[in-house]
């Protein structure tokens, strides 16, 4: 079951150009990262019939996998939109996580009604190195809330990802990954042969 999901929503991804694949001229990251691959998830947020079922599918995977969640929370800003649509579908209150306190104002971090002891999930719309995503779950901790785990979109399966999110001892999943794009890509004839080995390389632990 869940590597249809991971087949479905990969093919999604590059049908609506949420995901763009350029092995011969990469594209640089903010963090200076040379990538084969860029995606923004935040496109699916113009397409209502997609939208509605990756969030189906993560709220569906929530409730599988967790007895009890209090609030939802959606990492800033690209997660917002998603992870607002999830807690709609599960009927839970909805929180976001900035980087970093505001410099104005109250100077929030997170926005929404926290409380401690509280029991959130929470929503990314994509890992790379997962720098934001630890800042997010620091944040929550730091306020005395209990952090079940986090799911995102598409997860690009680098290793220092994996390690970040290791350190904070969270469950995690998510809905496709960078293995699952590169098969799909090419049973749909996205990329070359020749093209498929500098996307391998560029992340040795694809699975392929």
């Amino acid at each position: 079951m869940e590597d249809r999901l991971n087949f479905r929503i990969a093919k999604l991804l590059l049908e609506i150009n949420a995901i763009k694949l350029q092995p011969n001229n990469p594209f640089v990251w903010s963090s200076g990262i040379k990538s084969p691959i860029y995606c923004d998830n935040r496109i699916l947020l113009s397409f209502p019939s997609y939208r509605n079922l990756v969030a189906k599918e993560i709220a569906n995977l929530i409730s599988q996998k967790y007895k009890s969640v209090d609030i939802i929370a959606g990492v800033a800003t690209g997660a917002i939109g998603i992870g607002l649509l999830v807690a709609e579908k599960l009927e839970l209150p909805f929180i976001y996580v900035r980087p970093e306190s505001k410099g104005h104002g109250r100077k929030n971090q997170i926005e929404g009604c926290v409380e401690k002891n509280k029991k959130v999930f929470v929503v990314e719309d994509l890992i790379s190195t997962a720098n934001s995503s630890v800042k997010a779950i620091q944040a929550l901790k730091n306020e005395g809330v209990k952090v079940l785990g986090m799911c995102s979109i598409f997860t690009y399966e680098l290793t220092i990802g994996k390690n970040n999110l290791k350190s904070e001892k969270i469950d995690f999943f998510s809905l496709s990954n960078y293995s699952t794009l590169i098969k799909v890509a090419k049973e749909l004839n996205y990329i070359k042969d020749k093209e498929i080995n500098i996307l391998s390389k560029w992340n040795p632990s694809t699975k392929i």
